[in-house]
């Protein structure tokens, strides 16, 4: 799985990078400060998860995950923020987020999402083997 962490604090996305690469599934996480290194990763590293902050130097995530989310191929995005007001809730679920979490008190739950994220990979990837097994007989 490949990850991208989109935060203006370095501070934070080193913690996040830290945290997320000891989950044994992580394939590449890819980090970004503001909003044009953000879209720019996301063409690039094309990530099954981006993880985004709301409030961004040059720009903000509403935007890019209103960006991101038109695309086919579009990332499981969780966004991550220090304003958890039910106004940005709400208008992150109608522009696409996949979760949305509180940056000081719902850290843990970063990896617990991950973590579920993989295990559904997981069953669809082994669901397609049986189907095309099944498909062979």
């Amino acid at each position: 799985m490949k990850v991208l962490v989109v935060d203006d604090s370095a501070l934070l996305r080193e913690r996040l990078v830290s945290m997320i690469s000891e989950l044994p599934e992580i394939a590449k996480i890819d980090q970004a400060q503001n909003a044009s290194q953000a879209l720019n990763s996301v063409q690039k590293l094309n990530p099954d998860v981006v993880i985004l902050d709301i409030r961004l130097s040059e720009g903000n995530g509403i935007e890019i995950l209103q960006k991101i989310k038109k695309e086919n191929s579009a990332p499981i995005t969780i966004m991550f923020t220090n304003f958890p007001y039910p106004q940005y809730r709400k208008k992150c679920k109608e522009s696409g987020a996949d979760f949305f979490f509180d940056k000081s008190t719902e850290f843990h739950k970063i990896t617990r999402v991950l973590n579920k994220i993989i295990r559904e990979s997981h069953k669809k990837t082994s669901g397609n083997i049986k189907k095309k097994r099944q498909n062979k007989i």
